[in-house]
């Protein structure tokens, strides 16, 4: 088994699609309005529009709702994207910290909400 994708629900795809292509520095492919996927080595984030929900059943996922996950993304230096981002970031939970397990870590909610981690692998002791 391989995990393929993580997709977020949107009422505006182009404003998130917009908000993960800088932080990532990737452009999005787009096959629709509706949808978009920001394809890394590891995996892809897909963001969805709200209208793609019916597809899998009426109310299924709701739009700005998560509070439960966090999207990780593993950089090669964190102070310099926190450099980079900090004045695009409209909520930042954390900035640049060294966790007690060695990762360093930046937290910030994207513009629906969803928890977002940019880190780098600290000791491994």
């Amino acid at each position: 088994m391989n995990l393929a994708s993580v997709r977020i629900i949107t009422a505006d795809v182009d404003r998130l699609a917009a908000f993960y292509e800088l932080v990532t520095g990737l452009t999005a492919k787009r096959a629709t309005p509706v949808f978009a996927e920001i394809v890394t080595p590891g995996a892809t984030l897909a963001i969805g529009g709200t209208a793609t929900v019916a597809l899998f059943g009426a109310g299924v996922a709701e739009a700005a709702a998560n509070r439960t996950a966090i999207v990780e993304f593993q950089v090669d230096d964190v102070d310099a994207e926190f450099a980079r981002l900090r004045d695009h970031l409209d909520d930042l939970v954390q900035e640049p910290t060294t966790m007690p397990w060695g990762n360093r870590s930046l937290l910030f909610r994207d513009p629906d909400g969803t928890l977002v981690n940019l880190f780098t692998y600290g000791r491994t002791d």
